[in-house]
């Protein structure tokens, strides 16, 4: 276990809060939660049962920290960090798919449910313990449809980052719309094929990353949530957040969201990225900052997850 030190001043500017000193202190430690999962709790050292915010990563081979192969930006990392010195516990955890390429031997029968019982069973790992005052489920992008899933009658309250409001194959379709709209109508057609439970071979190559038969049933076990519905059946407290340079996921599907349940609150921060960065510039300083680990996150993203955690009673 490693214990670390360092200084944070919190000044308030508007609805921004910053940090820069206090005496803040959290250990960390490697926990393997069962033999898909492994990941990072930080735990602050002042608090005897601190709430504890479980994070849940995006789509891909995304590892706890928030990275993939050749996109590292630590997002994920930064995040539990910062709230960890906020005195907010945190854990952090590699998807199955990450321990299993690192060990040769990756499943080919990965569906979108396992990454569901993966986070559920993360949820009761730490109920169990009974060290933690409330327990508060963070997913972000895929992780939030993940997230809604494991958190029901498990959690105290849930957190969507960057999350879609509608089910996966109609956000792929318009995102080819917007971008390739020529082969809309092929994607429509094939995800309706898929929508009966059959595979398809029935779609241009050019569509063949989404489409290659390999990937097929994970979007059909993917495809049928819808994160409207999900959503309205949680009981506890909800916060939904989206940053309005996402070029992933659209300020709309976060409003969504917010009107499949209208208690929840939502936040709308400006120029905030889908991995969490402020960007000032234009689409390409955005998707290069994909790959910039030296980035710091949004302070009003920091400011807006504390609060809310620190509010549920």
């Amino acid at each position: 276990m490693h214990v670390f030190r360092y200084y944070l001043i919190v000044i308030h500017i508007g609805n921004v809060w910053i940090g820069f000193s206090q005496d803040l202190n959290y250990s960390s430690q490697d926990i393997s939660v069962n033999t898909f999962i492994d990941g990072t709790l930080l735990t602050p050292t002042d608090k005897e049962q601190p709430a504890l915010a479980i994070l849940i990563a995006g789509s891909g081979p995304t590892d706890r920290d928030g990275n993939q192969n050749f996109l590292k930006n630590n997002a994920l990392k930064k995040l539990a960090q910062n709230l960890s010195s906020n005195g907010i516990a945190t854990f952090r955890y590699d998807k199955r798919i990450v321990k299993q390429i690192r060990n040769g031997n990756v499943s080919k029968t990965i569906m979108f449910d396992d990454f569901v019982t993966d986070a559920s069973s993360v949820i009761e790992y730490f109920k169990n313990t009974k060290k933690y005052s409330k327990i508060i489920v963070i997913g972000h992008s895929q992780g939030s449809l993940v997230g809604m899933l494991a958190a029901k009658n498990r959690a105290d309250g849930f957190i969507s980052l960057a999350g879609a409001g509608q089910p996966i194959d109609q956000v792929i379709i318009e995102q080819i719309d917007k971008t390739a709209y020529i082969y809309t109508e092929d994607a429509k057609k094939a995800f309706n094929i898929m929508r009966t439970g059959k595979t398809t071979s029935d779609y241009p190559s050019q569509l063949g990353s989404i489409f290659d038969i390999s990937i097929q049933p994970f979007m059909m076990s993917w495809m049928k949530y819808n994160p409207q519905e999900e959503i309205a059946v949680l009981d506890m407290p909800i916060l939904i957040i989206n940053g309005t340079k996402d070029l992933q996921v659209s300020t709309e599907e976060a409003q969504s969201l917010k009107n499949a349940s209208p208690n929840a609150q939502l936040k709308l921060i400006t120029n905030m990225n889908h991995v969490l960065f402020i960007i000032e510039g234009d689409d390409l300083e955005n998707s290069k900052s994909y790959n910039e680990s030296f980035r710091t996150l949004s302070p009003e993203l920091l400011s807006e997850i504390t609060n809310f955690i620190n509010s549920i009673s």
